[in-house]
């Protein structure tokens, strides 16, 4: 779900060339629901390869990468640890969500409409272990670092960003915002296009920067009011939030008064919700220190392995994007030596 706060955030777009030579932490579940969701057939069917296992995941897994590796940025993934206490709602609504949408996709298959296949087909999506364990492996062959966060994926990913472990953190939600992530980045990604979720529709899209610094002066709050607002609207952790609430009345609201508990045309509503957890949650969570984060060689003859060997890619193309990542770093003249063995 994560917190809706688009309608007054202002990203900055940017080019990707100004993110030449920087980090950046990735919230690996957000992205791996991405490929998941819109790497789908005619009938919005997952790929698949001979073993019949899902491959969306690594398809755009390995795209994407390779894309960001040749304009010469660094991602560090995070994966999500255990979700706190206070997740449970959220992850039994989209669970809700996921079985009746299921039910639609199956009616919409056999009567051969296309159309809403597709749109119910993004919404059935799960991120299943070995989907996890090979997203994993392929990163390792890529020599890109990754990290299993204690709890929350952009909670340890605004925090290697706030030490200056990352430069920025990539999410399409704005939770890292609230966690503290100093730059966020949406849209990273080179296609210049997106599908809309739900739609047979593309957009055109550009990366975009949010600074919490910037957000928090140009709105005179506190990163903690910014939370309250959060609460009002709904997080993970509390998914309806006050109903009737958008993002312009909640900052309305916390503008005026400062905070939730002084709301008092909202008191009760409010003590509904456990807010001071969700805030403990935003201001003090459980994060997993970065350690030793490197950029290792891409480990190519058994990338290749695994992906078209194993996995059932085509080694032709496989091939042609080493080629084209060799061929990036000889522009940028830089040794091979330095990304292969």
């Amino acid at each position: 779900m994560g917190v809706k706060l688009k309608q007054f955030t202002n990203g900055k777009k940017i080019e990707l060339k100004e993110l030449n030579n920087k980090s950046v932490s990735i919230d690996a579940f957000n992205t791996l629901y991405q490929f998941l969701s819109t790497i789908r057939g005619p009938m919005g069917e997952p790929l698949k390869n001979r073993d019949g296992e899902i491959t969306s995941h690594l398809t755009g897994l390995f795209y994407r990468n390779i894309n960001l590796l040749n304009s010469n940025i660094k991602p560090i993934f995070v994966f999500d640890g255990k979700p706190p206490e206070l997740k449970k709602k959220e992850i039994e609504r989209r669970k809700k969500i996921k079985k009746d949408a299921k039910i639609k996709y199956e009616k919409a298959v056999e009567e051969k409409d296309e159309e809403t296949a597709k749109k119910y087909a993004q919404m059935i999506s799960r991120i299943e272990d070995y989907m996890i364990d090979d997203s994993k492996k392929l990163l390792d062959l890529l020599g890109i670092p990754w990290v299993e966060a204690s709890s929350e994926a952009e909670a340890t990913a605004a925090h290697f960003t706030k030490i200056g472990k990352s430069d920025y953190t990539a999410s399409q939600d704005y939770d890292a915002i609230l966690f503290g992530a100093p730059n966020l980045i949406r849209n990273l990604t080179i296609s210049g296009r997106r599908k809309v979720p739900r739609k047979n529709v593309y957009v055109n899209i550009d990366p975009e920067v949010i600074e919490l610094k910037k957000l928090l002066e140009e709105n005179n709050l506190s990163r903690e009011q910014l939370i309250d607002i959060g609460i009002l609207i709904g997080t993970d952790f509390n998914p309806n939030g006050i109903r009737g609430i958008g993002p312009i009345t909640a900052l309305k609201y916390i503008k005026k008064y400062g905070k939730l508990e002084n709301i008092n045309e909202l008191k009760e509503r409010i003590q509904e919700i456990e807010y001071e957890q969700i805030r403990e949650i935003f201001l003090r969570p459980k994060i997993t220190e970065p350690g030793d984060i490197k950029w290792n060689n891409i480990k190519k003859d058994k990338l290749v392995e695994f992906l078209c060997d194993e996995k059932g890619f085509s080694h032709d193309r496989i091939q042609n994007s080493l080629k084209k990542f060799e061929d990036a770093i000889k522009m940028r003249n830089q040794t091979l030596d330095k990304w292969f063995k």
